[in-house]
């Protein structure tokens, strides 16, 4: 097999809006009640593939899921008299985040020799606990090769998972053996902290994980409450190197020990707090960037336009560029309906180890079939949604059309 890394992006859906249902996600409750805009959501999600794959690395995408979800809607028995969240909650666009679809350990980390995935369960916030029936549905189809590929059932929902925002992995090529880093949270002020340590300490059975190469790591709790609700806000690794903030985790230099110890080739790249404070970091999503490593061998840098924005951030990116460091480059992005929601270019994607024969075709993009996404949301994905929008019958019926004409064009009607 030829191992690769493959990021699957998540398609922003048609039913993307503004409810701020996400409790301690800044972006989220600062934008909540806002019109957004869902075509541009998904044409600005969909330009970063094109981008990615124009530089020659592998790219894949997930679908959105049924909106509105009727069987929450009946669970719940949402009717007028219904708190309003409870109807928001079966609109959300959030699978788009598709960082938190799931855990991925690659063959080469595995008892089995297969690419491991667990479903995470988000049952931290009911607006995503919603979510894993459908996303276990999509990967199953996506990943069915079971000579391949195992995939799992949520960790049980008294333990939080939030899937591979929560996660690192090191090694010195993607297809070597590698060692994992599983981040939980303990507190997070007046914020919950939404990975349990029992929930990742599964997760690392279940995929059949060397204990001798595997870390668990606290993430600092004045980062939860500063808006860091999951790792991938204040840290973000590959291969060799670790790019975090001074303050991302509960130990930051026992952290890097015992990283070192199952990994001694670990790279830090960690920016101070006295240059880049930990509210700017969050801001500009300085760290929910992905690091990719090029065709060539470099390391690059997809981060936010907002991080271009921002004078202290990007003064401290030209400065790491002027240096010798083990990242090289920095491709800003357009992703501001996604930002606006509290999510950046690391939560709009999931990193999957494999080869790319052993997925299912119809999931890797392609130039073709990115021109023929595009068209579908142009025509087809609403221009806005207003708050009082949602629940809107006749909306509702037009972003379930709208999913139902890309599941064609896709020849993925089975994910109907």
């Amino acid at each position: 097999m030829t191992l690769t890394e493959i990021n699957f992006d998540g398609l922003i859906g048609p039913s993307h809006n503004y409810a701020g249902l996400s409790l301690g996600n800044l972006a989220a409750t600062r934008h909540a009640g806002q019109t957004s805009h869902p075509r541009a959501a998904a044409l600005q999600g969909l330009d970063k593939m094109r981008a990615n794959m124009e530089r020659g690395l592998a790219q894949g995408f997930l679908l959105p899921l049924p909106r509105p979800n009727e069987a929450f809607l009946d669970a719940m028995a949402v009717d007028e008299s219904a708190d309003g969240a409870l109807t928001a909650a079966a609109w959300s666009a959030s699978s788009m985040w598709t960082a938190n679809a799931a855990t991925v350990s690659p063959a080469s980390d595995t008892r089995d020799g297969r690419c491991h995935l667990t479903p995470a369960n988000l049952v931290t916030m009911p607006h995503r606990a919603q979510e894993w029936p459908d996303t276990l549905a999509q990967l199953a189809i996506c990943f069915g090769d079971t000579n391949h590929f195992a995939l799992h059932q949520p960790v049980p929902p008294a333990f939080g998972d939030e899937g591979a925002a929560n996660h690192m992995r090191f090694c010195e090529g993607h297809g070597a053996p590698g060692v994992e880093v599983f981040v939980y949270g303990r507190k997070g002020g007046k914020f919950p902290a939404r990975q349990h340590e029992q929930a990742s300490r599964a997760i690392a059975r279940k995929h059949g994980l060397d204990p001798e190469r595997t870390v668990f790591a606290e993430q600092n709790p004045v980062a939860i409450e500063a808006g860091a609700f999951h790792n991938d806000v204040v840290a973000v690794a590959n291969e060799r190197v670790l790019f975090t903030h001074a303050q991302a985790f509960a130990d930051q230099q026992g952290t890097y020990a015992a990283i070192r110890a199952a990994f001694p080739a670990l790279e830090v790249v960690e920016v101070p707090g006295n240059a880049v404070s930990l509210e700017e970091a969050i801001a500009t999503y300085l760290f929910n960037a992905q690091l990719l490593t090029l065709p060539d061998g470099a390391m690059a840098l997809v981060v936010p336009l907002e991080c271009q924005e921002s004078a202290p951030v990007w003064s401290w990116l030209e400065g790491m560029l002027a240096g010798n460091g083990p990242i090289r480059h920095v491709f800003p992005v357009d992703v501001r309906q996604s930002m606006s929601n509290g999510g950046g270019p690391a939560c709009l994607r999931v990193r999957v180890v494999a080869d790319p024969q052993t997925v299912d075709p119809r999931f890797l993009l392609d130039a073709a079939k990115a021109d023929a996404m595009a068209q579908i949301i142009a025509q087809h994905w609403p221009e806005s949604i207003a708050p009082e929008q949602i629940g809107d019958p006749r909306l509702a019926a037009g972003v379930r059309d709208a999913r139902a004409r890309l599941l064609e064009v896709l020849e993925l009607g089975e994910l109907a």
